[in-house]
C-alpha cells in the first residue's frame, strides 16, 4: 500500500491576532532577564496595526512549511465549528495541507491567541481549549511524524503517539516539546524520547528537560542523547544553532552554524523556531546529512522573522536553495 503522506504533524492549531503596540515600555532586571512589558493602566492605548493569521501553532507551522517546500503534509488537530475554525480549514486548503485528520468539535471555540508586538519581540495571550482528536492509530503509514505543543487536556495523546511509534518502527519522529510537555517531565515521556529521531529544543528548554543549570551545549546534547534521540538540535537565540548526530565512536559528532546573515533587522520573531525545524526536517526528508540540514534551517528562520506571523516568510524549495547558493563564505557549518 502506497504511503499517502510524507509527514503527519500533530499538535494544536490556533488563530493569532498580532497587535503592534506603540505606547509601551519594557523593564528588565540587571541581567536583562525577567523582562516585563508595561502599558498605562485604565487608559485607552492606541495600537499601530492588527494582522490576523489563521492555522498557526508549532506543528501547524511546520506542516505549512513542509507543504510549501513540496512535501505531502497532513495535520492532526482539533478545531471548533465556528467562523475561526472555517478560517483554519481555508488556510490548509490554500497551503495544500491535508485536513483528513482534522477533527471539528461542535460547540467548542477554535483557539484564538493575541500577540502583542513591541519592537521585534512579542508577548502572547494564550488559551488552549479542550478538543476531541482523531486517534493517532488512524493515520496509518507515513514516513515522518512531527509532534509538538498540545493542550494539557490532551495528555493521553502522548501515549497514543508512543503506541503508534512502537507499532510503526520505520516511522521517524521529529519532537519539539512544548511548555506543557516539558512540564510533564522526561520520565513521563520516556517512550517518546526513546523513539525520537530528531529532538528540537532551545538551550533553556534543554535545561528544563534535564533539570539542570548546565549551559554547555556539548554537555546538554550528550545528556539529551541519553534519553534516546538519535539527533539533537539546540538553538541559542539569534546567535547560533547546534546539532549532534550520535554517530561518533566515543561521543556524538557535533556541528554549529551561525545565523544566516540578513542586512535587515528582524521585524517579528514569532515562528522562528518552527521555521528552523521545517528547514532541518526538510533536508533530512530530502536525503541530506545532519550537517547539510543545519545549513538549511537558519535560512527558513531568517526569512520568517522578516514578516508578521509564523508563516508568511516560509519558503519554497527554490527560494531556500537560492539563499543557500548566495550564502557568504562566513555562513558555514563547522564541527565543534
Amino acid at each position: 500500500m502506497a504511503i499517502k503522506y510524507d509527514v503527519v504533524c500533530i499538535g494544536d492549531t490556533t488563530i493569532d491576532a498580532f497587535i503592534r503596540l506603540h505606547e509601551a515600555s519594557v523593564h528588565c532586571n540587571i541581567n536583562h532577564s525577567k523582562c516585563e512589558i508595561c502599558m498605562t493602566f485604565a487608559d485607552k492605548i492606541p495600537y499601530e496595526t492588527l494582522e490576523v493569521v489563521p492555522a498557526v501553532g508549532n506543528a501547524s507551522n511546520v506542516a505549512v512549511g513542509l507543504a510549501r517546500l513540496g512535501f505531502k503534509a497532513a495535520m492532526v488537530a482539533g478545531i471548533g465549528d465556528d467562523l475561526f475554525g472555517k478560517q483554519v480549514l481555508e488556510q490548509y486548503d490554500k497551503e495544500g495541507v491535508s485536513k483528513e485528520f482534522l477533527k471539528v468539535n461542535p460547540g467548542v471555540a477554535t483557539n484564538y491567541h493575541f500577540v502583542l508586538n513591541y519592537g521585534a519581540e512579542r508577548t502572547i495571550l494564550i488559551k488552549h481549549n479542550s478538543y476531541q482528536y482523531v486517534p493517532v492509530s488512524s493515520i496509518g503509514d507515513t514516513h515522518w511524524i512531527y509532534f509538538s505543543s498540545i493542550a494539557e487536556s490532551a495528555v493521553g495523546m502522548h501515549d497514543e503517539v508512543a503506541d503508534y511509534l512502537e507499532q510503526h518502527p520505520s516511522v521517524k519522529i521529529g519532537f519539539n516539546p512544548g511548555t506543557f510537555q516539558i512540564k510533564l517531565g522526561a520520565e513521563r515521556l520516556a517512550r517518546i524520547y526513546k523513539r525520537t529521531h530528531v529532538l528540537f529544543v532551545n538551550r533553556e528548554e534543554a535545561q528544563h528537560i534535564l533539570a539542570t543549570e548546565e549551559r554547555d551545549i556539548k554537555a546538554l546534547s550528550k545528556r539529551l542523547h541519553a534519553l534516546g534521540p538519535k539527533i539533537v538540535v539546540i538553538t541559542d537565540g539569534p546567535e547560533a544553532a547546534y546539532a549532534s548526530d550520535g554517530t561518533g565512536p566515543a561521543a556524538p559528532i557535533q556541528y554549529t552554524v551561525p545565523a544566516y546573515p540578513d542586512p535587515k533587522p528582524p521585524f517579528e520573531r514569532t515562528g522562528a523556531g518552527d521555521a528552523f525545524s521545517t528547514g532541518f526536517i526538510a533536508a533530512l526528508m530530502s536525503g541530506f546529512t545532519v550537517e547539510q540540514a543545519l545549513s538549511w534551517a537558519p535560512i527558513e528562520s531568517m526569512s520568517v522573522v522578516r514578516y508578521t506571523g509564523a508563516q508568511k516568510g516560509l519558503l519554497t524549495k527554490k527560494q531556500l536553495l537560492d539563499y543557500l547558493a548566495k550564502a557568504p563564505a562566513s555562513y558555514r557549518v563547522s564541527t565543534m
